[in-house]
């Protein structure tokens, strides 16, 4: 990867970390809960607190332990069945995991999220608190996606996105992803010239590496989705290390982090106040503002507020204090509360187009103070 940066030998010293561990490294082939890699990571888990780190733990799994109880044999695609099988299993794998932790003197800790325990910014808060008080006591939570009431149209996806929203929840140093392959390569391990990438230093330079690898039978992420989740939690201060789940104990287990092991992700900006973290990355958004080039630049250039000349289109129907994207030639943008509502807007832009006089507003659409960039992703 382009840049001088050296990538780190070792783990940030008494840090906040947000490991993910996904289903196919908790499931057996035949899709039973495998019982000896929870103890593994248990085992690390009380290593990296007695250390002075804190862990919060995103754990995969509820749906592949729930499916052989129920009788099936591979991951179903209707969404009834899924939740019957995510409300089975999901007792099932936060009792080994609080059996494992327990023996060890941990005290484990179930969170389950929903969409809606994030996009509503008072909920956000809470979820926030409740994150830090487990943290200050002690406690080491294990948390998931509500699968048992989640629904397509409104969730939460993966579990690599949840793990970055998490590591943005409770203010992490460093984020780890494991999977069930060593890191990022430059195309799929096995083929001919590929290669292990190490380090990281600006996601913006992975465009030509192939990550287009889809997750296991068992999963629902892939390579694109994790290195989506660690270009997320870098724009806001989390490094992130995507490494496989069989190479856990040299990573976690001692004071030194094998270079030849996993993909280590340097951040890329530093860690952002919480409102602008709701913003960017769980709010809601109620529409989106088209804008020109130059108001592009303005917004993610120099860094200002966004002005009603800039804004070239409107989607959706949002009244003023609403989040919104804003949208420019290259994609999206950015998220921000918007002072006006979308009728406001578009009688600006009619106004413009028939060449009569536009209401007088003065107001910026977005302040810079209530605007939250985003980063872009592969």
């Amino acid at each position: 990867m382009p840049g001088s940066a050296r990538r780190p030998d070792a783990l940030p010293e008494r840090a906040r970390i947000v490991l993910k561990i996904g289903s196919s490294s908790l499931t057996r082939p035949d899709g039973g809960l495998d019982l000896n890699r929870i103890d593994v990571i248990s085992a690390l888990v009380a290593g990296l607190r007695g250390r002075g780190h804190d862990v919060v733990l995103v754990a995969s799994g509820a749906v592949a332990a729930g499916l052989p109880t129920l009788g099936m044999v591979q991951r179903p695609a209707e969404l009834r069945l899924l939740q019957a099988a995510a409300s089975v299993g999901q007792s099932r794998i936060m009792g080994r995991w609080e059996a494992s932790m327990s023996v060890r003197g941990l005290v484990a800790a179930q969170v389950l999220l929903t969409a809606h325990d994030v996009a509503v910014r008072d909920h956000y808060r809470t979820v926030r608190e409740t994150f830090d008080a487990l943290l200050s006591m002690g406690a080491v939570p294990v948390v998931n996606e509500n699968d048992a009431v989640a629904n397509t149209e409104f969730n939460l996806g993966d579990n690599d996105y949840l793990a970055a929203l998490v590591s943005h929840l409770v203010t992490a140093d460093l984020l780890i992803l494991f999977t069930d392959v060593d890191g990022l390569w430059t195309a799929r391990p096995g083929s001919a010239g590929a290669e292990p990438i190490r380090l990281v230093t600006d996601p913006a330079h992975l465009a030509s590496v192939d990550v287009t690898g889809r997750g296991s039978s068992l999963g629902t992420g892939g390579m694109r989705t994790k290195v989506q989740a660690a270009t997320l939690a870098c724009s806001s201060g989390t490094a992130t290390i995507i490494a496989s789940a069989a190479d856990a104990v040299e990573i976690l287990g001692g004071a030194q982090v094998p270079q030849d092991k996993g993909t280590w992700f340097l951040p890329t900006g530093p860690h952002r106040p919480s409102r602008r973290l709701w913003m960017a990355h769980a709010s809601l958004p109620q529409g989106r503002v088209l804008v020109d080039d130059g108001a592009a630049q303005a917004v993610t250039v120099g860094k200002k507020s966004l002005l009603l000349p800039g804004v070239i289109g409107v989607d959706g129907d949002f009244e003023s204090g609403s989040v919104i994207e804003i949208v420019g030639a290259t994609g999206l943008l950015a998220r921000g509360i918007c002072r006006y509502s979308a009728a406001d807007l578009r009688e600006v832009l009619e106004a413009r187009r028939d060449g009569t006089p536009a209401p007088d507003h003065v107001t910026p659409v977005i302040h810079r103070d209530d605007l939250a960039e985003l980063p872009r992703t592969a």
